[in-house]
């Protein structure tokens, strides 16, 4: 956001060559420009930018100079290939937003939102180029006011941290946090995330709260709310609507369905993964079917949800939820790969690791120069439990002579659990039993469809670009 200000002389502006040196800080001078001009630039080319000079990070080159367009996006202009630029006028950036206590309608459903932090709730530092964790939850609504339009939205910011950061403490945190809102009456509850390990956070979170009488929806964004294509705003709306109207009382996470803004999926929070470092449709169901589609916009049958299972947990205020915000840290995740080296096994039990995943090749497979420490690990007291690192698919350890050996060392296969979501499960149970007996007990029993009898036969598709029948159903969906 950029507001217009009186024009300062440049020598009055502190912050004219903020972040600028070398050859772009050359340009300011000769061109009589500076960060926060709103200018006309032609380069030599005969291409015109017009917009406002943008800081520059510390640590970026001296050869450009960045221009938000007034489209909303950034562009880096060669300070050397300027043919000539001049100012327009001053904009100095803006990026507070006011906080506004939501209005209350008696007639609306009460939505808790927490707080964690991620780019659902985030804004460009300019100094350092870096999207940083910003917007408060009342801000939020001071940014997309619709959310009015669709509940009494309580707003509760627990953490400020990028999803990276999340960890056993605040998974504990989230845990109580949402039992208390439901104790308090809440008609469903939205957690705003980052999404890099939003789907640990929903795992995690289907463990943790079980039996809950109303949904519990996840939601973050792709893209920053300073972007034009951000998809902060309709997942947000998208999300609160979930919490507010939709009929699943599960954990689930609520990002777009397809690229474009048709509608998003609700994905159950066991069997969600992020699949692409990009794509706002990034995140999809594995090894199951998503929950529902949710639209800004009643469908043809006057609802906003179209339910894709009819296998779901439904909302019922009668519901007692059963908080268990229990967490064991010494637990890893290990992706095989050929050569790994028995020593990491050793050296994790001999740090004290008390539980670890292995993502295997095929079927659930290891090499055998990793058999020993295997034996030595399980014989200490570590619990070893096996998922597929394909993904799609289950660990059928029985198939080949590798598996029928790796199960006589003691490992547990994990059939189609997804490699995170058997994390964060063997750290849950590690926290609650060291029985051996238990531990199997606990992990191989779903709870919340982690393990699954069968998949969907629709289910696994990945489209490889460049084949003809591939670029032929591109063209003919595309719009």
């Amino acid at each position: 956001m950029t507001t217009q200000s009186p024009t300062l002389p440049l020598a009055e502006r502190a912050d004219r060559f903020q972040g600028y040196r070398g050859m772009a800080k050359a340009a300011f001078e000769t061109f009589a420009i500076g960060v926060w001009s709103e200018v006309e630039i032609l380069n030599d080319r005969g291409s015109s930018f017009v917009g406002v000079i943008l800081p520059r990070s510390e640590n970026a080159d001296d050869l450009h100079i960045v221009v938000k367009l007034f489209n909303g996006y950034n562009v880096g202009i060669r300070a050397d290939r300027i043919a000539s630029a001049r100012e327009l006028g001053y904009r100095k950036a803006v990026y507070k937003i006011p906080e506004k206590d939501f209005p209350f309608d008696p007639k609306k459903k009460n939505v808790t939102l927490l707080g964690t932090g991620g780019t659902i709730a985030s804004r460009l530092d300019y100094r350092t180029g870096a999207v940083i964790p910003a917007f408060t939850p009342g801000e939020l609504y001071g940014a997309v006011p619709e959310l009015a339009d669709i509940a009494n939205l309580t707003t509760k910011k627990l953490f400020g941290v990028f999803s990276e950061n999340m960890a056993p403490e605040q998974y504990k945190a989230l845990a109580i946090a949402i039992g208390e809102e439901i104790e308090r009456g809440a008609d469903g509850i939205v957690v705003g995330h980052g999404t890099d390990t939003m789907a640990h956070t929903a795992a995690i979170l289907s463990f943790m709260v079980q039996n809950s009488p109303v949904p519990i929806v996840i939601v973050g964004s792709q893209r920053s709310s300073d972007r034009p294509s951000s998809d902060a705003a309709l997942n947000l709306m998208n999300a609160v609507r979930s919490a507010a109207e939709c009929d699943i009382a599960e954990v689930m996470i609520c990002m777009f369905g397809p690229t474009s803004d048709n509608y998003d999926l609700l994905h159950r929070g066991t069997r969600c993964r992020k699949m692409h470092s990009s794509y706002r449709s990034t995140f999809r169901t594995i090894g199951a079917t998503p929950l529902a589609t949710v639209s800004r916009y009643p469908n043809g049958d006057g609802s906003h949800f179209t339910y894709l299972t009819d296998d779901i947990v439904r909302r019922d205020k009668t519901r007692k939820p059963v908080i268990t915000p229990v967490f064991e840290q010494k637990v890893t995740i290990q992706y095989y790969y050929p050569n790994f080296n028995p020593d990491i096994i050793d050296g994790l039990s001999a740090m004290g690791y008390r539980g670890m995943v292995i993502a295997g090749t095929g079927l659930g497979h290891v090499n055998k120069p990793l058999y020993p420490a295997i034996r030595r690990a399980i014989d200490k007291g570590m619990t070893v439990v096996m998922t597929v690192q394909t993904l799609w698919g289950f660990a059928q350890m029985y198939v080949y002579d590798t598996g029928r050996d790796l199960l006589d060392l003691g490992i547990i296969p994990m059939d189609n659990m997804l490699p995170e979501t058997a994390y964060v499960k063997l750290g849950w149970v590690l926290g609650q039993t060291d029985d051996p007996k238990r531990i199997r007990e606990m992990m191989t029993t779903p709870i919340n469809h982690e393990i699954t009898p069968r998949e969907p036969h629709n289910g696994y598709l990945i489209l490889q670009g460049g084949l003809p029948e591939v670029e032929a159903f591109v063209q003919k969906h595309w719009k």
